[in-house]
């Protein structure tokens, strides 16, 4: 039997890039956050109470475009909270991100059985964008270019924050805020202010990859369906060194080893799901032994700030 079939391939680059959208918009979102000097353990949380309040708005409004923008302030309100206890009030980053992402699981979970008990209501299929002529392309066109709209604005925000690191003033002071807060604060710059605006971007785009997996991946709403999508994209932030562009390599590849389950299925190869089921953890431990040391990560990251101290 031959694995590497046109079936085999397109359900692989397909799952691919309905795992992947999510993995990319957490590790943008926890980049951008990082870079700002707040490491955003939480957004595990801001992921599921995205995908809770995007499901949620989709459901009741009937309008996925309404979904999207739900989940987007769904995980702001999470990361709202983590502006307060750690921007603010200079708390552990760490312990309260855990706290948050426990306290979303068991939110949403509640929420969940509050309004919908033991049942399971089903979206309809996310209208597409198809790209004339690109579409066409064999393989490569139905999996990528008849996508979501949500998929090509995750793609576009990868040049989006090369420019926006690279090119302006609030660039800059952004990695000025995770590198060298009192710098930025002696120039006349609010470091509270830039750090809460990069958490609440942070919770907005990993509510919006929430919302993505509720809505568009899978249709549906399930307690904890996350299943540590959130801590990948920390991993991926961690090791793509301040690059967005790697964030997005890393992305593709995590991606494709969750999708290896549905694509091995569909070639009718038979392997225990349990078995492809840990392959992308399998392949975080390994690109962190390899590359874990390496990780640059801002000089002020987890430090609360306080203007006057050194």
């Amino acid at each position: 039997m031959t694995l590497f079939t046109d079936t085999f391939l397109i359900a692989l680059l397909a799952g691919v890039v309905a795992a992947g959208v999510p993995l990319l918009l957490a590790g943008l979102g926890e980049q951008l956050s990082e870079k700002a000097g707040v490491l955003n353990v939480g957004i595990e949380g801001m992921m599921l109470g995205g995908a809770y309040l995007g499901f949620y708005v989709a459901w009741a409004s009937e309008s996925t475009g309404l979904g999207f923008l739900a989940g987007a302030l769904g995980g702001m309100t999470v990361a709202a909270l983590m502006v307060l206890f750690c921007v603010r009030l200079g708390l552990n980053q760490i312990v309260i991100g855990i706290a948050l992402t426990l306290g979303a699981e068991g939110a949403t979970a509640l929420l969940h059985h509050v309004q919908f008990s033991r049942l399971y209501p089903r979206l309809p299929e996310v209208a597409t964008w198809r790209i004339p002529g690109l579409a066409e392309i064999p393989i490569v066109g139905p999996a990528l270019f008849d996508r979501e709209p949500v998929v090509y604005l995750a793609l576009g925000l990868v040049p989006a924050f090369v420019w926006l690191y690279r090119r302006t003033h609030l660039g800059l002071a952004i990695q000025a805020a995770g590198d060298k807060p009192a710098a930025l604060d002696s120039a006349g710059e609010s470091v509270l202010a830039i750090r809460a605006l990069s958490v609440l971007g942070c919770g907005a785009l990993v509510g919006l990859g929430g919302a993505f997996m509720s809505i568009a991946a899978a249709g549906v709403f399930v307690p904890f369906m996350t299943h540590g999508n959130g801590f990948i994209g920390i991993v991926l932030a961690m090791l793509a060194r301040g690059r967005p562009l790697w964030v997005l390599l890393g992305a593709a590849l995590f991606g494709a080893c969750l999708s290896a389950a549905t694509a091995l299925q569909v070639a009718g190869v038979d392997i225990p799901t349990d078995v492809v089921q840990m392959l992308p953890f399998a392949a975080v431990m390994a690109v962190l032994l390899i590359a874990g040391r390496n990780a640059k990560l801002p000089a002020a990251l987890g430090a609360a700030y306080v203007r006057g101290e050194r």
